[in-house]
Parts: structure tokens; sequence; C-alpha cells
């Protein structure tokens, strides 16, 4: 049997900020139209029915669970496939058809007693900027807006519903010292039956 180890790297300067201060990061909120999705919204007559999610996302979001980093999904809409994808995987720090993200986040923040440093956060938009303007690490996918994409420490490799948020949760595993322990870990599907 081949011998399973990390190949995946990245540069010693991010790795220190994807740490975050202090602590470290302890949670780590994500978008989802044009994050966790590549921001089309599909809407026939009865209204939005269907999302395309990557399976590599999902995975990144359960091995954060795993590695001790609380997902938490943001989003300004609302709809009964996004409800569906979070629930399989076990999401339950969640909210939903958010106008005031800014507001909704810092109740969620003291609820779960997480500060602002202990928080990376993804997003692609100017409702996402209060968020990783606050955050310990922001990070954004390459098709985010030209403001975000300013602001934020890290722009993924990879496109927004195509593995952009697996790869700041490998980033932020890798960084917090558990992704390699993961990777030899159960090596199981983590999505719940459906």
């Amino acid at each position: 049997m081949r011998p399973i180890e990390p190949t995946l790297c990245f540069a010693p300067e991010l790795l220190l900020v994807a740490r975050g201060p202090g602590d470290g990061i302890r949670a780590a909120l994500f978008d989802v139209d044009g994050v966790l999705t590549d921001g089309r919204i599909h809407i026939d007559e009865n209204g939005e029915r269907l999302k395309s999610f990557s399976t590599l996302d999902g995975h990144g979001l359960k091995l954060l669970a795993r590695g001790g980093i609380v997902p938490i999904v943001v989003s300004g809409r609302d709809s009964p496939a996004l409800r569906r994808r979070l629930a399989d995987l076990g999401i339950d720090q969640a909210l939903y058809a958010v106008s005031d993200k800014l507001a909704a986040v810092t109740a969620l923040l003291a609820r779960l007693e997480v500060g602002w440093d202990a928080l990376a956060v993804m997003g692609d938009d100017w409702p996402d900027l209060p968020l990783l303007a606050r955050a310990g690490f922001a990070c954004a996918p390459p098709g985010a807006h030209v403001e975000v994409r300013a602001l934020v420490d890290h722009v993924t490799t990879a496109a927004a519903g195509y593995g952009a948020a697996r790869e700041c949760c490998d980033l932020l595993l890798v960084a917090a010292g558990r992704y390699g322990e993961l990777l030899r870990s159960d090596l199981t599907t983590l999505d719940r039956a459906q």
C-alpha cells in the first residue's frame, strides 16, 4: 500500500495569516451565491428551485468541523435546495435570507462566543465587505468583485462553486496544523446518507 502523506502546500507567509491571531481561527463563514455556488441563480415560475454545489466544497466544510473549526453559512437568499444541502452536510450554523449580514453575524458570533479575530470569512461581493474587513482571515474566489479581491488576504485559484471553498478550508486546516491528521484518518465520505 502506498503511504498517504500530505502534498498540499501553501506559502509560509499565507499560512501565518490564515492561522489568525491569538489562539487561531475557531470558525469559518462562507457566503453561498458566488462562493459555494458559481453565482448563477436559476429561477422559474415557481421561484428558485435549483442550486449546484461542489462535492469538494461540501467535504471541505465537513473536514473543518472535524478539525475543530465551526463552519458557518450565511446567505442573502433562502431556498429549499440550500437548506437540503446544508442539512445533508450537518451544517447547523446557518443564516438564511439575511439582508444585514454584519448585524446577523455579530449576533451569531456572540452566541458562539467567537471573536472577529477568530473568524475566517469567504465572500465575493459588497454585502460581504463588512464581514471580510473585520475577520481574522479573509478569502475570496477569483471571480469576486474587484473591491472584495483588493481587501482579502487570499484569492483562491479554484473558482466559486468548483472548489474555491475547499481551497479555503484546506488552507485553514493546514495553517491550524490539522490537515495531515485528517488526511490520514477515516477516509470515508462525510456526507450524510440520503
